[in-house]
């Protein structure tokens, strides 16, 4: 007998596409399915519950250093570990971001937990939304505890962008937005999102898919950015491509690794550290 397959090849695709993320980010489906659009988040915009005016406006001058980490995936109260990351915290260090996934469903005590081990750290914490924090349509809680998930952070010589890829795109209305703001950017750019624009093996699909969508960023960040920091994948991919660095972090539940970036008047340096 022979079997067709006509038909039933995409359906396959999208079968073992769904356990292979599942396995691979710990994926609760009731929640995947229960998320809010990207278009209804980036409406919130100029919204600050979390961050203060200050928080938004550094003196950094041209010597310091930040740290990034991600995908803490906070559960029921337990922060697995974040609460240590104030012992490792120099006084060079001034500011840190996750870069998505803080919590594993969105749940307000989990994002609460967020917000009062960030007001340990001496320094401004910069959250980045994922795919996890927005779970069983639980966005309005990190609007209303945090605030906008798109946004930009001004100093003196640095511009943060923070890019809100939750539903694995940044959309044409977002791209458009940072093109613009990039002709205001400072000497230093750093751009934090969740979603990894890179993979690092065949079999790896956490990523922006829409391969337009993915041209176009890299073409607003060529030349004019020094790093874009992601997440997502639960593992370290480094790439360069047109002068930008992109460098996606394993995630901090398991391996408790953070980036600690050096940044200087001749450009910048990142080192990788464990809790």
């Amino acid at each position: 007998m022979v079997v067709s397959l006509r038909g039933k090849i995409p359906l396959l695709a999208i079968l073992l596409a769904v356990l292979s993320f599942q396995a691979a980010c710990n994926v609760d489906l009731f929640g995947l399915f229960g998320s809010t659009e990207l278009d209804t988040r980036l409406e919130s915009k100029n919204r600050f519950a979390f961050l203060s005016n200050a928080d938004r406006n550094l003196s950094l001058g041209e010597t310091y250093s930040f740290i990034v980490l991600s995908d803490t995936h906070i559960e029921k109260g337990d922060a697995q570990g974040l609460e240590k990351l104030k012992d490792v915290i120099k006084p060079q260090d001034k500011f840190v971001v996750i870069t998505g996934d803080i919590t594993q469903n969105g749940r307000r005590q989990d994002v609460q937990k967020f917000i009062d081990i960030a007001g340990t750290l001496g320094v401004p914490c910069y959250p980045v939304i994922g795919n996890h924090d927005i779970y069983f349509d639980n966005w309005p809680v990190w609007r209303d505890l945090i605030g906008s998930t798109r946004y930009r952070i001004n100093s003196d010589t640095t511009t943060l962008f923070i890019l809100d890829s939750a539903n694995a795109s940044f959309g044409a209305a977002q791209l458009d937005w940072l093109q613009d703001e990039l002709r205001t950017a400072k000497k230093h750019v750093f751009v934090f999102t969740h979603a990894n624009l890179f993979v690092q093996y065949p079999g790896d699909i956490e990523q922006i898919t829409d391969t337009r969508e993915r041209a176009r960023i890299m073409s607003i960040l060529k030349g004019r950015t020094d790093a874009m920091f992601a997440g997502h994948v639960h593992r370290r991919i480094i790439r360069e491509a047109g002068g930008v660095g992109y460098i996606s972090i394993e995630d901090f539940k398991s391996n408790k690794t953070y980036c600690r970036v050096h940044v200087s008047a001749g450009g910048f340096r990142y080192e990788f550290k464990e809790l």
